[in-house]
């Protein structure tokens, strides 16, 4: 199996402990740019008139666990029932809300939650009719829910 950069995230976050639990948290989002290498610029091409996209990106390191406890829940929960940074296979994604260009292969986006810098894998459109499940449970997250979103 073979990953390969397409770019990279560029958040005012510097570190792992500056970035939110989840890209929903700080309001307002800060607006960010998801950066696409120029051999990539071609994939780019119709993405206009998306509202959100899906961003996959490697959050490195890897697990050396498959539990953690999660600070603001304090029991102990398997890494595939949270969504913890450090996994087997640390890819991460955010639905972003796109806020156009800014310039060859630079996306406005908000609602990330990862480190500056971070390599960017992959960037699909946001499909409501097909991305969205409005029935969907949130498991043992339920009773920590927000009036933003998940916990």
């Amino acid at each position: 199996m073979h990953l390969q950069r397409i770019g990279a995230l560029h958040t005012p976050f510097r570190t792992l402990a500056d970035c939110p639990r989840n890209g929903r948290q700080p309001d307002p989002a800060p607006p960010c740019i998801a950066a696409v290498d120029p051999a990539f610029h071609g994939g780019l091409l119709a993405l206009d008139g998306f509202s959100h996209l899906i961003l996959l990106y490697w959050l490195g390191p890897q697990a050396d666990s498959l539990q953690i406890t999660p600070p603001f829940d304090g029991q102990p929960r398997g890494v595939f029932a949270t969504r913890a940074p450090l996994r087997p296979n640390p890819v991460g994604l955010s639905v972003v809300a796109f806020d156009g260009m800014a310039g060859p292969g630079r996306l406005r986006v908000r609602y990330l939650d990862c480190v500056d810098g971070t390599p960017l894998l992959d960037i699909k459109p946001y499909l409501p009719s097909t991305d969205a499940e409005p029935g969907a449970t949130m498991g043992w997250l339920a009773p920590h829910r927000t009036a933003r979103g998940a916990a």
